[in-house]
């Protein structure tokens, strides 16, 4: 799974991977030369008072470290830009996934894993690369010829260093193979940390208000503490591998010296030859370190790479159409017809058999009480959630059929909690339309009784809006969301209890004013107070997810028992016809 994401992630960089394979060659070829050419020296300059031979072979172990420093130095920038790449690759097709997932996937997930598997997995992989690429190849090559040369220089005593070599590999994968199942454990460990401390912080006024300061910090003590017993298994496997290095080479370069000591007495072998045995050795354990690096990144990397896929391979319910229908007139109307939706493995739909119809110039709202399916409705007309049976249509086409872009662009959306970027309050305005212009924006912020909180701020438009719209109130976040969605001048809206954090003055103000900034658009506004649906064109009652009754504020009034025990749960009992009489 690992090494096919890598693939992947490389492959529109397959030219700058083989220059990088080349330059890495190069380079190691040239360090591996340099102890054959010191043996050449003792034994052919140095043994025979060859001073000629010393210089011109010198000359040449310069000329190859000249070769190895410049062949490492482009390597490692170019190793640098290709992982660069890697990460910013990795990460953007993440994105771009996770954009396309429905509601359904992204609750499943959670924000904070999915925050985690887009940051730090990501790194976890490209940290892997970049040792790859800088140091491991040419430490794999680096390996396998210095046994060769060591073979060549002296059988005996190659064979020696093969067989060590070995031991040390085997020795060093039962330690690796330890350290995948803690590095699983520590992103899921770090992915709880996350969502703990993302709960806490967003939640800290709830947290002091109840009280609870002890018992969520010894929420995040066990997290805490989970992480750090994790961490320290890895840490007592991780300083095994060094300590096993530096034991098998000392053991191994003892008897490498006392072997060939045994042979040079006898005189089968140079005393120049055991220096190179002795140099290659050194880079053989050098090597085999750099390596060990590798593989000790490897299980955590693995781990992350799992984590990635199970993203990438899922599949969002809510599929782009393989040929969108880009409806010739966009009308904005609105059909739902016996539309019924469920989560998956939910025992009940939280919406059935729905039917509503909304055209241009009207105002639907859609009124019920909490669960009943009001909000879920709004996000099948938007496609957050696609319906499990019956039809959604807008315009006359099939939302699932429909371009994305389309149905985005025929849609202003206030949710219930409107969401506000850091920026300013013209940047989060023109989400709207990238293009206004400032007078488009004071007017968008006059329909939504905006103005005058904006300009009391310091900067007005240019003023600093915090991450979530946290430095300014509920309503005034309310007031802003409007304004965005009023700026699209989209032919549909779909309003989603926005008024709530209104008071009644400022509330009636901004219904008058959206009354004639919006009379040639279809509005779908949702609520749960009858004061806010009575002037609306027509009103249709959930109970349940059900349909359970349609008509004007009067009709309903006068012929459904929900809609009566609404509005007598909100107003005076002398408001609602009939209520004294049941009292």
């Amino acid at each position: 799974m690992l090494i096919r994401l890598l693939y992947a992630c490389v492959r529109p960089y397959r030219g700058r991977t083989v220059l990088l394979l080349v330059l890495q060659v190069v380079q190691t070829v040239a360090t591996l030369m340099l102890p054959t050419l010191n043996a050449a020296v003792v034994d052919e300059g140095v043994a025979k008072g060859d001073s000629d031979y010393i210089v011109r072979t010198g000359m040449i172990m310069l000329a190859l470290a000249a070769v190895q420093i410049v062949g490492a130095g482009i390597a490692a920038v170019l190793s640098s830009r290709i992982t660069a790449a890697l990460g910013r690759d990795l990460r953007s097709r993440i994105f771009r996934h996770v954009m396309r997932l429905s509601a359904t996937e992204m609750a499943r997930f959670g924000t904070s894993s999915l925050s985690t598997r887009t940051v730090n997995d990501v790194v976890q992989i490209q940290r892997l690369a970049l040792t790859v690429a800088d140091v491991a190849v040419s430490a794999v090559i680096m390996s396998v010829g210095g046994l060769l040369l060591g073979l060549y220089q002296d059988t005996g005593l190659g064979l020696l260093l093969i067989g060590l070599v070995a031991v040390i590999g085997l020795c060093l994968s039962v330690l690796l193979r330890r350290l995948g199942p803690p590095y699983a454990a520590m992103q899921r460990c770090v992915d709880m940390l996350t969502r703990l401390l993302r709960e806490q912080i967003s939640g800290v006024r709830v947290i002091r208000a109840f009280v609870r300061d002890g018992h969520e910090r010894r929420r995040f003590g066990e997290a805490n503490d989970e992480l750090f017993r994790v961490s320290l298994r890895v840490g007592r496997i991780m300083a095994t591998i060094p300590v096993t290095l530096m034991v098998f080479m000392n053991v191994l370069t003892v008897a490498l010296v006392w072997f060939a000591g045994l042979r040079i007495e006898d005189g089968a072998m140079r005393l120049g030859a055991l220096n190179a045995v002795l140099g290659y050795l050194t880079l053989i354990i050098i090597s085999i370190i750099v390596v060990s690096f590798v593989f000790t990144e490897a299980p955590r990397a693995r781990a992350s790479a799992a984590r990635i896929e199970d993203v990438l391979r899922t599949p969002t319910s809510v599929p782009q159409p393989e040929i969108p229908v880009d409806p010739w007139m966009t009308t904005g109307h609105i059909d739902l017809r016996s539309a019924t939706f469920g989560y998956p493995g939910a025992q009940t739909p939280v919406l059935k058999d729905v039917e509503l119809s909304a055209g241009p110039g009207e105002t639907v709202a859609v009124l019920g009480g909490t669960g009943s399916g009001k909000t879920t409705l709004l996000s099948l007309v938007l496609r957050l959630n696609d319906v499990t049976s019956g039809s959604v249509s807008v315009s006359g086409v099939n939302v699932r059929e429909m371009e994305p872009d389309v149905l985005a662009r025929s849609i202003g959306f206030v949710p219930q909690r409107p969401y506000l970027f850091s920026g300013t309050v013209a940047s989060n305005l023109r989400y709207g339309n990238p293009r206004a212009t400032d007078e488009e924006l004071w007017h968008a912020l006059d329909v939504a009784q905006g103005t005058e909180f904006v300009e009391r701020m310091a900067d007005g438009l240019d003023s600093p809006i915090s991450q979530g719209g946290s430095n300014i109130s509920g309503g005034q976040r309310q007031r802003l969301a409007i304004a965005r969605a009023v700026l699209g001048r989209p032919l549909i809206y779909l309003l989603d209890d926005c008024f709530s954090a209104l008071d009644q003055g400022t509330e009636a103000a901004l219904r008058a004013a959206l009354e004639k900034e919006l009379a040639a658009a279809t509005v779908l506004l949702v609520t749960q107070r009858i004061g806010s649906v009575q002037g609306a064109d027509r009103i249709v009652v959930l109970d349940g997810g059900r349909v359970v009754g349609t008509g004007t504020h009067e009709e309903l009034l006068r012929g459904s028992a929900t809609y009566q025990e609404m509005a007598a749960s909100q107003s005076a009992p002398w408001e609602v016809p009939g209520a004294l009489a049941d009292a």
